[in-house]
């Protein structure tokens, strides 16, 4: 394997395990979003999730492995294509929106209930 093709191998590897992380902190942060739990590790998740929008986001809505991986020599510079079926990862950002609003939505939910609850707290105790 010649040192081009290695380099855009590694490079689509490490895209695939960055977004099984991400995939994970989203999983994660919507199944603590569930489940009433806004706590310091769903904030940690949430920022991964949010870091990675961030990143697409400033870079046009186009992942920025792609031009790294179309400048080693892929011709469509997808860095999805190793391990994930074409039509999913065309899909990706528009699945992802949903998720996102859901969670923020779910957490906001979370943070609000657990104000209310504290101000009730402190209603009853006289403070």
């Amino acid at each position: 394997m010649d040192q081009r093709r290695l380099m855009l191998w590694a490079v689509k590897t490490f895209h695939t395990i960055a977004w099984l992380v991400i995939e994970a902190c989203m999983a994660y942060v919507l199944y603590t979003g569930v489940r009433g739990r806004t706590d310091r590790k769903a904030g940690m998740a949430a920022v991964v999730v949010a870091g990675e929008t961030l990143i697409f986001a400033a870079n046009g809505f186009r992942c920025p492995l792609t031009t790294v991986a179309q400048d080693l020599g892929d011709g469509s510079g997808s860095v999805t294509d190793i391990y994930l079926p074409r039509w999913f990862a065309r899909m990706l950002p528009g699945i992802h929106v949903p998720l996102i609003l859901a969670a923020v939505l779910l957490h906001w939910r979370n943070w609000r209930n657990h104000s209310v609850r504290d101000s009730q707290r402190r209603l009853l105790l006289g403070r």
